[in-house]
C-alpha cells in the first residue's frame, strides 16, 4: 500500500513538471513558426528555412514528391515561389499565416505540430491558398527545428 501512495505521489509531482515542458516547447514551436511566417512575408529565405534542421535527412513532403536536406527544400522553393524569393522580386506578393490546430509531444525530444497553413497576395483576399501541414520537430542545440514537414 506505501509504495502505491509513494508511485502516485511520485506522478501527482512529475505531471505538472512534464505539462510545464510541453507547454514551454509549445510556445517555443509556434514562435519558430511565426518568425518563419516573417522570414517569408519579407521575402527572406533564409529567415524563412531557419526553422528546418540542417540535418541531411530533413525532409519537405508535398504532392509533388519529396525533398531531403535544407538544400533540397531550398531548391524546391526557389523554384516554386520565384516571386516570392527570387531575385527579381520587387514587392513581397504573398502574406503567410499559420493556424495552430494541435500539438503534442512525441518523447522528450520530438514535438508534432498541426496547422493550417494560408498564403494570400497583398490586397487579394480572394486569392487566398490554404492547406494543411504535420510537422515533426527535434530539440537541437540551436531550439526546436523541422525534420519533417508533409504539407498539402
Amino acid at each position: 500500500m506505501i509504495r502505491m501512495l509513494m508511485a502516485m505521489l511520485a506522478l501527482a509531482v512529475s505531471m505538472p513538471a512534464a505539462a510545464q515542458d510541453m507547454g514551454a516547447a509549445r510556445t517555443e514551436v509556434q514562435a519558430a513558426m511565426l518568425d518563419s511566417a516573417a522570414g517569408w512575408d519579407a521575402g527572406n529565405l533564409d529567415r524563412f528555412l531557419a526553422v528546418y534542421s540542417d540535418d541531411p535527412a530533413t525532409t519537405f513532403t508535398t504532392d509533388t514528391g519529396v525533398a531531403r536536406g535544407k538544400a533540397g527544400i531550398r531548391a524546391r522553393y526557389m523554384v516554386g515561389y520565384q516571386a516570392q524569393f527570387g531575385m527579381s522580386a520587387a514587392a513581397r506578393p504573398m502574406k503567410l499565416t499559420f493556424t495552430f490546430e494541435d500539438f503534442r509531444m512525441i518523447g522528450a525530444d520530438h514535438a508534432l505540430l498541426i496547422a493550417r497553413w494560408k498564403l494570400v497576395t497583398y490586397g487579394d483576399e480572394t486569392s487566398a491558398k490554404t492547406g494543411m501541414t504535420s510537422l515533426l520537430f527535434r530539440r537541437e542545440t540551436g531550439g526546436w527545428k523541422i525534420v519533417a514537414d508533409h504539407s498539402s
